[in-house]
């Protein structure tokens, strides 16, 4: 379907959407997407982890339904953001490196709510424009969000910048930008909560944090000083070698995120106090993981874990008695913009390669082999050829890990015997049979997705795009990165 032809069958989709809350009277729910930028999954009270504080996240997980193998199936920031907006794989919406720009050939999210009669906004980082990561984003390449407060990428969490809907002169977050950017967020919720009910339209708000992602040490000194006084338990994969500089890393990690956990609260009493919790649909999750000197490396790319693993909490209006619960089956990043659209009663746009989860989340479908997707086709930046890295292909189950190499099989792991990842049983006779059923598995989803498993260098070059000696699409943006201001302290 064209984007013309979308347009036009809105009238359809806006009956589709008071049917599928099972009551005509009923408006349209509000869609609340809460995404922090790499923030795993296991660091978290309600995963387990009793060492990080997060106790509004903890609260808000007994109220959804928690799918507990969610995948980023592109573990990096700007193909992420590309399937999320799109609902598309990185190889159809052609964003498989970081700092490109994302055309306009798919219906966003944005466009498909609007056209449906949504109001649409999003505060925080892009991180899909690919012009520079402090320049300004004119309106057309908005993707279709209306409210703006928008910086294409930024670390400097102490003084970051952006540009709001109407002004190509750049403001500052006042303080640490997600307790302002949140605050925005806040006022947004209860400005349309006090809006007149005959006049008031639903809306869609897409609020996008830039921690924990690295410089770990830049949190509120309160969530510092907090974590600084503690033994921090390492994940059993962390080298001893390197213990101490991991548990300082996790030490500024774990402020951040209890920083961003306070953002929820406030977010979630925010609706309570203006009347629309129970008729918002709130989504909390993450891009990607962070390795965290498991392995001994950081960041992301890798298709272990820590890389891949993310939390996803969706809540939902009490009128659509979805039932609280965890799902076990991996949902993989192109299936969110189908699913919230479904959870809405809203037309997919044929654009759309991910898979519509709504039926599963209301409890009406249940996923008995499901698997996600997961890539690197060009690495590059911290995960080159020099530092280990490969392109590969691979499928996530709720038990198992596979993954093939450009040379062939690579690794398969079983995650329910071995959590922490380290016995490679690629080359296991009594594990031949899985290992062959899991790469039937991936040989499918690579012919539906029509990926032909080329080389990164090839990728790159039918894209035209130009690369740096990293594979890096190249930036020079110095104010994007903060600097670790606050010494590290063990406590």
């Amino acid at each position: 379907m064209n984007r013309r032809h979308f347009l036009t069958s809105t009238a359809t989709a806006v009956a589709a959407a008071n049917q599928a809350t099972g009551n005509t009277s009923s408006p349209r729910p509000n869609v609340l997407y809460l995404f922090s930028d790499q923030w795993r999954a296991m660091d978290h009270g309600y995963m387990g982890n009793q060492e990080v504080r997060t106790p509004n996240i903890d609260a808000l997980a007994e109220q959804s339904v928690n799918f507990t193998n969610a995948v980023s199936g592109i573990p990096v920031c700007c193909p992420h953001r590309g399937s999320l907006l799109t609902g598309q794989y990185p190889l159809s919406h052609g964003l498989f490196l970081n700092d490109l720009r994302l055309n306009d050939k798919a219906t966003s999210i944005a466009q498909a709510m609007s056209a449906a009669g949504y109001d649409t906004g999003y505060i925080g980082k892009w991180h899909i424009d690919g012009t520079g990561r402090s320049a300004y984003i004119p309106p057309e390449r908005r993707q279709g969000f209306d409210y703006w407060k928008v910086l294409e990428c930024t670390h400097n969490y102490n003084k970051s910048r952006f540009f709001d809907k109407g002004s190509k002169d750049p403001q500052i977050w006042k303080g640490y930008d997600a307790y302002a950017q949140t605050q925005d967020a806040v006022a947004y919720i209860k400005n349309h909560g006090a809006a007149p009910s005959e006049s008031r339209k639903p809306f869609s708000l897409f609020l996008s944090w830039g921690p924990p992602h690295a410089p770990y040490r830049t949190g509120p000194a309160k969530w510092l000083d907090h974590y600084d006084s503690k033994e921090l338990t390492l994940r059993g994969n962390v080298p001893p070698q390197i213990s101490k500089q991991a548990q300082s890393t996790y030490a500024g990690y774990y402020a951040h995120c209890s920083a961003l956990d306070e953002c929820v609260g406030s977010l979630i009493a925010a609706l309570r106090e203006s009347g629309q919790l129970e008729n918002t649909i709130i989504v909390y999750t993450s891009d990607h993981g962070d390795m965290l000197h498991s392995r001994g490396q950081l960041k992301k790319q890798r298709p272990w874990d820590e890389s891949i693993r993310v939390p996803f909490l969706v809540r939902c209006p009490s009128r659509l008695k979805v039932r609280p619960r965890k799902i076990e089956a991996p949902i993989n990043t192109p299936d969110i913009m189908p699913t919230l659209l479904g959870l809405a009663g809203l037309q997919i746009p044929e654009t759309v390669d991910g898979e519509d989860f709504s039926e599963v989340v209301r409890g009406k479908r249940k996923l008995e082999d499901n698997h996600a997707l997961i890539t690197c086709p060009s690495p590059f930046g911290q995960w080159t050829r020099a530092q280990g890295g490969r392109e590969y292909r691979g499928v996530r189950t709720r038990r198992y890990t596979y993954t093939r190499a450009l040379k062939g099989p690579w690794e398969l792991f079983d995650n329910e015997s071995d959590p922490f990842q380290q016995r490679n049983l690629i080359t296991s006779p009594r594990h031949r049979a899985l290992r062959d059923e899991l790469e039937d598995k991936l040989s499918a989803r690579l012919k539906e997705t029509g990926d032909d498993f080329a080389s990164g260098e090839d990728l790159v070059k039918r894209c035209g795009y130009r690369v740096n000696e990293s594979g890096t699409v190249g930036y020079r943006d110095p104010e994007a990165w903060g600097q670790v201001s606050i010494p590290a302290r063990m406590g």
